[in-house]
């Protein structure tokens, strides 16, 4: 929602599969909230340290917010729960059949990604668990489907 907790941490861990995939180069991924109240804010300091924590880079998040003028720019839309997947349906009309809530890709099931912000350090320890697993599945079959390439300098 304001881009400061659920979607960061999906974008650190995303682009860290990515890398470790070779896919990199093959693959932007980019982290929208669908609300302004955070836009140029650094992540919740709470996903940092459970990012920090697990050994990944949490420095270069800045938050910012999905708009019309974003429309048609990506080949799938991830929307961390049904709240925010009606939101990015409503900023994004044309491309509707290619939103889905993250879930919808994680082993486990489909369902919303807990918006931690509200509650305690586990909560974004189990966010982070979640993501990861989802991660995973996603860079898999995105390396089913994509040239393994290495970035360009």
């Amino acid at each position: 929602m304001g881009n400061i907790c659920r979607s960061p941490i999906a974008d650190v861990v995303i682009e860290q599969r990515l890398a470790e995939a070779g896919l990199s180069g093959s693959v932007t991924v980019e982290s929208f909230g669908t609300g302004p109240w955070h836009v140029g804010e650094p992540m919740d300091e709470r996903s940092a340290r459970v990012l920090r924590e697990a050994g990944y880079d949490a420095t270069r998040h800045r938050g910012r917010q999905v708009t019309a003028e974003h429309a048609g720019r990506f080949d799938l839309v991830l929307g961390m729960d049904h709240a925010n997947v009606t939101d990015l349906v409503a900023l994004l009309p044309g491309d509707a059949e290619r939103i889905l809530r993250f879930r919808d890709l994680d082993p486990e099931g489909p369902g919303d990604v807990p918006d931690p912000y509200a509650g305690g350090p586990e909560g974004f320890t189990s966010t982070l668990a979640v993501v990861e697993r989802t991660a995973d599945a996603l860079v898999d079959r995105l390396g089913d489907t994509l040239p393994v390439r290495e970035p360009t300098a």
